[in-house]
């Protein structure tokens, strides 16, 4: 069950329109790296999830997602103001000045509309929660860039709380990755030779340190080669 409280988890603003910087912030809200594909991974990838603390956790982390995705699409409706100007419009900003009325868009900076291929659901708890990992980086790195590109400073704010977000999720993912040792994919493959060599394909010479890999330190399934 969901509850939609009206106020937002952070306060939003903008200091005067922008259309052309509301397209770009569209990619966080339904491009691939955005608001809506991360609230979606986090939940189905939790329906099969059996240990109920990971389990609330994706579930929190995804209702979360949501409201962040709530920042985001108001943010973009401050930047689109309340003027039809796309006599001005870029590529991909057409959308929101025709058929979207100056409203947020379910489609990423270049107006393809948001698809759920962008989900990432192995049905593997370690395969998924290194996804999420991966999904929470790559999150900042949009953040970054758009933060880069604005001067406005209610903007620049939000922008910075949801950065500070997405760290604290990829953190409380790592925290869920280290606690699941000799589960799924963990304990399956990995432990014979194959796993722990290095192939030295670049000319000229050695430069990575370890040139050896750590062996892994799951557990080795019973029946399989010690070589």
């Amino acid at each position: 069950m969901f509850k939609h409280e009206k106020q937002l988890l952070h306060p939003v603003r903008c200091d005067r329109p922008n259309p052309n910087y509301a397209q770009l912030m569209q990619e966080t809200l339904g491009g691939a790296s955005g608001e809506l594909t991360a609230a979606m991974q986090y939940m189905a990838q939790s329906f099969r999830v059996r240990d109920p603390e990971i389990r609330d956790l994706m579930l929190d982390i995804a209702a979360e997602e949501l409201s962040h995705m709530e920042m985001v699409a108001q943010t973009i409706n401050l930047l689109n103001g309340s003027e039809l100007v796309g006599t001005g419009a870029t590529v991909g900003s057409v959308e929101a000045m025709t058929t979207g009325g100056l409203g947020p868009q379910l489609a990423n900076s270049s107006g393809h509309p948001w698809t759920g291929a962008y989900v990432s659901n192995t049905g593997d708890l370690a395969a998924d929660l290194l996804s999420n990992i991966a999904a929470e980086q790559r999150a900042k790195v949009v953040y970054e860039y758009l933060y880069r590109q604005i001067n406005d400073s209610g903007v620049r704010q939000t922008i910075e709380f949801l950065l500070n977000r997405e760290e604290a999720h990829s953190a409380l993912f790592r925290e869920a990755f280290n606690r699941i040792r000799d589960t799924g994919s963990q304990k399956d493959f990995g432990v014979e030779r194959h796993a722990r060599q290095y192939f030295d394909l670049s000319t000229p010479g050695r430069f990575f340190d370890r040139p050896t890999p750590t062996p892994p330190s799951f557990n080795r399934p019973e029946g399989s080669p010690t070589q």
